[in-house]
């Protein structure tokens, strides 16, 4: 038993140590100053991209909603009104 504790814990220090150390951070391209490198162009295009995708997704569901609203006014506009049953 006091092995795997003793086992426990020097992976849970492992694991601490190389969550905490430094290491160095290299900046992208457009963070470093070379907006025309083409790691700039290519997250420029990723950029793009997403956005491209999230605005049709988006003007997909406004359309769905404007549908289902005109769809059911038509419905309104042309149904019959029901005469009243009097007991």
């Amino acid at each position: 038993m006091k092995s795997s504790r003793k086992l426990l814990k020097a992976i849970f220090t492992a694991t601490a140590l190389a969550a905490f150390t430094p290491s160095p951070l290299f900046a992208c391209a457009a963070c470093y100053g070379k907006s025309d490198s083409p790691l700039a162009s290519g997250m420029n295009w990723g950029i793009f991209t997403l956005m491209g995708i999230v605005l049709t997704v988006l003007a997909s569901i406004a359309t769905f909603f404007i549908y289902l609203v005109r769809k059911e006014a038509a419905m309104h506009k042309n149904a019959t009104p029901q005469p009243r049953s009097e007991i």
